[in-house]
This record gives structure tokens, sequence and C-alpha cells, in this order.
């Protein structure tokens, strides 16, 4: 291992924390050399992976502290549940670390706040914190982007999102904190549709007023909704709608369409299916590539910390989307719209969300 090298701890070791050790495992500048997590298990079948698979056998831990304490670590990549990885980014970027933290950024944004500002003032000592949005790195995704930032769709003026999936009620059962408001922050919308939040926001920009309607309708045995309908403002004068279900079998497809004056765009589970612009009629869609998944956000986070920059997607896009899940989840509560600066700035962190995730009428 070279020593600009990142050496990486993984502190989760289920899914997503898999996902992880697959990328960097795969990569010439980064080698996991330590794995953390509660579950003994869970961190030796990662380890085991790992070394069947040709590299090094990491170093294991319990918790966060001890592996920071008692490892060299430069990046710590936090895949845990979702309603503690504020606090462990936070005792990393202390330690003068590198951190990347799986979406969502945190459940509660109270501690996403305090940590923007952890994230700022490491910054500030060459520290890179980043948080996965991998699908801005789709090359569908970037396509339609660079058109909207050249005007080439005219004047936006509205936009569709929609996650379209299936949950089993043993999905739910897998694991104790998924379904729960605590650890999961919220069902449909905040886990499997904080990335097309986070793309709708990337085309058409900072909402002004959200309202929204959220429900269990298959899945009671969840505090969360399942099912999730929103009307959004943006500041750019375009409205959009954002819906997520995990009630829709067998499981649909992730669509987010964009639509302006001289032309729009489609997007359909992470592929470009529709492009038009400067006022062609004519479908320019073609074959973008594959989505860029972990590999390209890692290409980018490695690249800002060896160039002593910081990386395409920081904190604070995440503490936006995150505002944007809880305004919807706020105008559901109070049957209202509500401003997205009111959320982001903290005058409804009082509200009991959970209130607000009603059942189907009848």
């Amino acid at each position: 291992m070279a020593d600009t090298d990142q050496r990486v701890a993984i502190v989760g070791c289920g899914i997503i924390g898999r996902t992880h050790a697959d990328t960097i495992a795969a990569r010439p500048d980064a080698t996991v050399t330590a794995l953390v997590d509660s579950d003994p298990e869970a961190r030796a079948a990662l380890a085991a992976r790992l070394k069947e698979a040709g590299h090094p056998e990491p170093q294991v831990y319990d918790d966060l502290p001890g592996a920071l304490s008692g490892s060299d670590v430069t990046l710590v990549a936090i895949c845990t549940p979702s309603g503690t990885h504020a606090a462990l980014a936070e005792q990393a970027l202390d330690e003068k670390k590198h951190v990347v933290i799986e979406k969502p950024l945190d459940v509660d944004l109270i501690r996403a706040r305090r940590l923007g500002a952890a994230a700022d003032r490491a910054a500030n000592h060459g520290a890179v914190t980043s948080v996965i949005s991998q699908h801005r790195f789709d090359a569908g995704s970037a396509q339609v982007k660079q058109a909207i930032d050249a005007g080439r769709f005219g004047q936006l003026t509205s936009a569709v999102a929609t996650v379209a999936w299936w949950r089993s009620d043993e999905y739910y059962a897998s694991a104790g904190w998924r379904g729960t408001w605590a650890q999961d922050g919220g069902g449909a919308l905040m886990n499997q549709g904080v990335h097309t939040v986070d793309l709708l926001l990337w085309f058409m920009g900072r909402p002004v007023s959200i309202y929204a309607q959220a429900i269990r309708a298959a899945h009671q045995a969840i505090e969360v909704e399942d099912t999730v309908v929103a009307t959004i403002a943006f500041e750019n004068g375009a409205v959009g709608t954002l819906h997520a279900t995990t009630a829709a079998f067998p499981g649909g497809r992730t669509r987010v369409s964009v639509h302006g004056t001289e032309g729009g765009a489609e997007l359909e589970d992470d592929l470009l299916t529709r492009f038009n612009a400067d006022g062609s009629k004519d479908d320019q869609s073609v074959d973008a590539g594959p989505p860029g998944g972990h590999k390209a956000q890692y290409d980018d986070i490695l690249g800002a910390i060896a160039k002593g920059e910081q990386p395409g997607i920081t904190v604070h896009h995440a503490i936006d989307a995150l505002a944007t899940v809880k305004a919807v989840y706020i105008a559901s509560t109070l049957q209202r719209p509500v401003k997205f600066v009111d959320v982001l700035e903290g005058r409804y962190d009082d509200i009991d969300v959970s209130r607000g995730i009603g059942f189907p009428p009848g």
C-alpha cells in the first residue's frame, strides 16, 4: 500500500457495508483495514468475504472508538442504521478522519445541522466529508443536469418523481430498526426515496413550499409510512410531484422526469429514456452508459482527498435532501403546506411527525 492510499474502516457490516467494502476492495488507492460492528458474526462474515477475494484480512472492532484508537485508518465509511449516522461521523471527524456517510445523512435535522458545522470545521483542516448520493454520477443524470444548467430545456415548468417499490412484511421484520422512527427515520420516502429526492433537488433547485399526504397503506406493523405523495413549489417557479411507496406489489420502477418550454427528459431506473432539448421534437436520447453506482462516487471522494479539495456532494447537499423529506412528513402532520426554509432552519423541530402518518380512508 502506498503512503497516499486511504486506509478505510467500514462501520456497519450489513448489506450496505458489504457494498462499500466491495467497492473499496476493487480500488488501487484504498484498502479496507478495519471492520466495526457490534455483531461478531456480521464482521467476521465480511472479513472472510474480503479474505476470500484475495484482500488483506482487516482488523475487527466492536465499536468505532476502538477502531480509531487501535488502527491507523484515514477514512471512515458509516454504513449503520440511519439514526446513528451523524453521531458516528462526528466521532470520526473529531479524530481528523475523512468520512463517507451512507444515505440518508441522518434522520434528525438537529444532529444533521450539528454535523454540517463539524464538517465545515474539519474541511478547514483538510478533511473530506461526503454523503452517498451515487445517482448524481449516473451518466444519464449528468446529461440531464448539464442540459438544465445550459438552458437547453428552456424555462423549467414541472417535474415528476416516483419510487414505486414493494417491501414485504418479512423485509421490515428482518432488522429491528427497519420501519421505526428512531432508527429508520421514516419509511418509503426516507429510506427508499431519499436518492430520488436528491436528484429532484439537483435538477430543480431548492423547494419553497411543500404539501403532502403520508399513509400506511399495506404494512400495519411498522411505525412509518409506506406510501406518500407530495406537491412541491420550487424557487425557480416550477412545480413538482413526489411519490414514494413500498406498497406497490410486485415492485415497479423509479422514474424522474423534468419538463420545460424547450424540452425535457425522463430517467427510468437510473437510465435516460427520453431527451428533448433546444426546441426539438426529436428524441435525442442515446445510451449514456450504465449507472455510476458507489464506484463513481468513490472516484469523486478519493479524487477530492488526493487533490486537497472538497467532494462533489457535501453534507450540506444531504441536509437539503433530509429537510425536504422532513418537510413532507411535517406537511402531512399539519395537513397544510409548509415552507422549506422554516423546516431547514428548525422552526418545526418540535413537531411529532409520527402523528401525520395515517391509514387509508375507508
